[in-house]
């Protein structure tokens, strides 16, 4: 099978030979490449290698976005929302001590009750409590609320949830979950309603949402791309990625919803990101390579699931069900983990970065069209994002 077109507008990041410790030569290459600031890609206990941009995109036609979105291929727009960046920054200042609070040991319910929260939620919002869940080691607390008008309860069990984005103790990523009901268990989709107010709760708390939600130039951008007058912006997360952390690959596929929309509202990350189709491209071609065993055999000692691996890459549909599989470790460490994968998916033109007011657009049409991405920290200090579920009003 042919490889999948690419649809997306061309990658401008390269990928820069060198280990951790070569940052001069490495600076020198560039340079000479024209690039002007190089980043060395990793996450936690991964160094996937050193990355530059040798100059920033261009937006992508309609005609390109399109077809993008229908191949379910990201899509990135830089810079589209870059004009309302400068207008929220105190509520990114606010936002990002905020965060540094909870780090410091804060609790997030008695930092809510304070200013500038406190007046941004009543009489609007009324905080019930907050719970922990012991099972779930990645969350740090969740806090529920009522929705009032006129001193009417109109909706309840509206929650934001606070977790790690890891398991690991160096890696202070972080994300607030906006949402309702019970988790993992009922059908968010199904309540439009409810959806809508704990999207206004996330905007309550993070003001800076309205760069996403009140920005006319991205409504007029998806109204050209998607077949519909209104659009709502549900199931809310402001992420912060933080140095070594950031999200492996996944996606973001649930019922109802057309896809997400990221905004980078302060730091920088940089992106592997591609579709579905692309992803499978690119791991069976790199299974198929004659150095592909050896290549693995240090990442997967072990040579039971080394060897399953390799079989599967030779069928296509059994790839794809096992990249949707839980329990797929061989091939999460191949896609998240290998530097000589990264390499290819930076070389094959799929890695990004984002810088404030950038904005990626992830199609998710359902688990076998979908866009599929890793997100990596390029600061010394954790930046916030913002990431909406599309769905139609």
């Amino acid at each position: 099978m042919t490889p999948s077109p690419d649809y997306a507008a061309p990658s401008t990041v390269r990928f820069l030979p060198g280990t951790e410790n070569d940052a001069d030569a490495v600076r020198q290459a560039a340079q000479a490449q024209g690039i002007a600031e190089v980043y060395w890609l990793s996450q936690r206990d991964s160094r996937l290698g050193w990355i530059g941009e040798q100059r920033r995109p261009g937006m992508p036609t309609p005609l390109t976005v399109r077809a993008a979105w229908q191949a379910a291929q990201p899509i990135f727009l830089p810079g589209l929302v870059a004009a309302e960046i400068p207008a929220q920054g105190r509520h990114i200042a606010q936002a990002n001590a905020l965060m540094a609070a909870v780090l410091d040991g804060g609790d997030c319910e008695e930092l809510l009750l304070q200013a500038p929260y406190a007046e941004r939620l009543v009489p609007r919002f009324e905080l019930l409590a907050s719970s922990y869940d012991e099972g779930d080691p990645q969350e740090i607390v969740k806090i529920e609320f009522d929705v009032m008008e006129d001193g009417r309860l109109i909706a309840e069990n509206l929650w934001v949830k606070l977790s790690w984005l890891s398991y690991q103790e160096h890696d202070v990523s972080l994300r607030f979950r906006f949402s309702f009901g019970m988790e993992n268990y009922e059908d968010v989709a199904a309540d439009p309603a409810r959806q809508s107010y704990a999207a206004e709760l996330a905007e309550a708390l993070f003001p800076e949402s309205t760069v996403i939600s009140a920005n006319p130039r991205l409504a007029a951008f998806l109204r050209e791309l998607l077949p519909a007058k209104d659009l709502a912006y549900v199931e809310r997360i402001v992420y912060f990625n933080a140095p070594e952390g950031g999200a492996q690959f996944h996606h973001d596929v649930e019922r109802g919803h057309l896809g997400v929309v990221f905004a980078q509202v302060s730091g920088r990350t940089a992106w592997l990101a591609l579709s579905t189709e692309q992803l499978l491209d690119e791991i069976r071609g790199f299974l198929a390579q004659a150095d592909a065993e050896s290549t693995l055999r240090e990442l997967i000692p072990d040579s039971e699931p080394r060897i399953r691996l390799l079989a599967l890459a030779q069928d296509r549909v059994a790839l794809a069900a096992y990249l949707n599989d839980r329990d797929n470790d061989p091939l999460e460490q191949l896609i998240n983990r290998t530097p000589a994968f990264a390499r290819r998916l930076i070389e094959g033109g799929h890695a990004y970065i984002l810088y404030p007011g950038d904005v990626m657009l992830l199609p998710q049409h359902d688990m076998a069209h979908c866009a599929w991405h890793a997100v990596y920290c390029l600061d010394d200090q954790p930046g916030e994002a913002l990431s909406f579920a599309i769905r139609h009003a």
